[in-house]
């Protein structure tokens, strides 16, 4: 792993290198307990198969990048689009890349693409968030109840320096009151390249009606891949129909000659 100064802190990132190629380069942005590390070798799988160079960062609070430095505001996530990505890729001297998010990095993902004023190529939603809905605020409470002396912590801890940074900096922001009108509509609506959008049946996170309702918002052309006996992490639950389909979007959107 590297690290970049942003605002002076430390994030820690991993390239994966690439030719010169007619394809965007990717960036990966992990979901609400992930980090660079936790990806494992599914960014270099895509890569490979995009024939494209790809970014993988550790946002603040996870894997071992700087703390949080203090209590997370309802608009973390777009505090982490608007101001932390956009001074990323300018250090990293990423143009247009198409965007590939899990989770709370897919949601970070489409503000960026809807909000930052900076030239995104497209989108790979992986369980995206759009809205709060019951079945996310139960299974985070849940979790939260048995974190300090269960397992979950022990097992973090082995990825993240900050590990209490990490695991309260999401579930206490989600289980938030003031949080459950968080809604990302305006930024759905917003939406005007190609977007695919990937979700789980079986999602214990979020129902359909997320990646529906981005759907019926975006001006843009979506597509959307409904994945059977999988839950809320389809890169590994159902790694192999995720990387035809981004392959397959890809190739339709970015027909460009891969390196």
């Amino acid at each position: 792993m590297l690290f970049m100064d942003i605002g002076g802190r430390a994030v820690e990132y991993r390239v994966i290198p690439g030719a010169v190629s007619d394809r965007p380069p990717l960036v990966f942005l992990h979901e609400g307990l992930g980090c660079a590390a936790l990806w494992r070798d599914f960014p270099d799988k895509v890569a490979r198969e995009l024939g494209a160079p790809a970014l993988i960062y550790s946002r603040f609070g996870y894997g071992h990048s700087a703390g949080l430095g203090g209590p997370r505001t309802t608009r973390f996530m777009h505090e982490e689009a608007l101001d932390v990505l956009p001074a990323l890729l300018d250090q990293a001297g990423i143009v247009r890349p198409l965007l590939v998010g899990h989770s709370d990095g897919a949601s970070i993902a489409l503000i960026h693409a809807a909000s930052a004023g900076r030239p995104v190529a497209g989108l790979a939603l992986m369980a995206p968030h759009i809205m709060v809905e019951p079945i996310c605020v139960d299974s985070i409470a849940r979790i939260s109840a048995t974190y300090a002396e269960g397992p979950l912590r022990a097992r973090l801890a082995r990825y993240h320096a900050h590990v209490d940074d990490a695991f309260h900096g999401w579930a206490d922001t989600w289980l938030d009151p003031a949080f459950l009108d968080w809604s990302l509509e305006a930024e759905a609506c917003a939406l005007s390249i190609p977007t695919l959008l990937i979700q789980g049946r079986d999602d214990e996170y979020g129902t359909l009606a997320q990646i529906n309702r981005i759907a019926e918002l975006a001006q843009g052309p979506v597509e959307r891949l409904v994945l059977e006996k999988c839950g809320h992490s389809p890169h590994r639950d159902q790694e192999a129909a995720v990387l035809a389909a981004i392959a397959s979007f890809a190739a339709r959107h970015f027909p460009g000659r891969p390196a």
